[in-house]
């Protein structure tokens, strides 16, 4: 009985060691931070329900800015869409809304919603030094200005495109300072508004808002 007794209680402890370490990786896997969607897709719970991960979106992308979450973004959220500006810009052509099989991303209307918002990172930027203008050259939607040789960005008039985050030619010296946020960055909405600012000194400021 003894025995039967530390059996019991060594296969107890197991299953409560092997509990807490599901329930560790559950919490990594749920995932917290905030995705950059396509258009359409910016109600996370609505897409979340209804995206059935076919991929469909991406390969439409003419421009390439649509790709597919990781299991690093969230268990639930892997293998949905998210836009990555260092590959393409949205240009609002509505094709990866046109091919949604189950409207997960619904009619999107650029004048009036927003992807997201872009963010200067000081520290990355080549404005700060090396007198960089590209982002300023690329934005169409006039929320880019330089103010003392440095940009700003107009937080209401930006709606997340990413073109300046594509163009931004700060990634070669992002690899020196580790990471891969370029000069400026797009961050979903929440994030912006968390943030409160669209200049930040490095990245550590991006990692308490995200």
């Amino acid at each position: 009985m003894g025995a039967m007794t530390r059996r019991s209680f060594v296969g107890l402890a197991a299953a409560c060691a092997a509990g807490a370490a599901i329930g560790t990786a559950g919490v990594a896997f749920a995932g917290e931070r905030e995705l950059l969607r396509p258009p359409g897709g910016q109600d996370e719970a609505r897409l979340l329900a209804a995206c059935i991960k076919c991929d469909r979106c991406r390969s439409a992308c003419p421009t390439g800015a649509v790709a597919v979450a990781s299991v690093a973004d969230g268990f639930v959220q892997a293998r949905t869409p998210l836009l990555d500006f260092h590959k393409g810009y949205c240009d609002f052509c509505d094709a990866c809304i046109a091919v949604c099989p189950t409207g997960a991303l619904r009619p999107f209307d650029e004048a009036t919603e927003k992807l997201g918002v872009a963010v200067v990172q000081k520290d990355r930027c080549l404005s700060y030094g090396q007198g960089c203008t590209v982002c300023e050259e690329s934005c169409a939607f006039d929320a880019l200005t330089f103010a003392d040789g440095h940009p700003v960005v107009d937080g209401q008039r930006c709606n997340g495109c990413g073109q300046c985050e594509f163009e931004c030619t700060a990634l070669v010296y992002g690899t020196f300072a580790g990471g891969t946020r370029r000069g400026i960055v797009v961050v979903p909405p929440e994030m912006a508004a968390s943030l409160g600012r669209t200049v930040v000194e490095d990245e550590s400021d991006m990692e308490v808002a995200s």
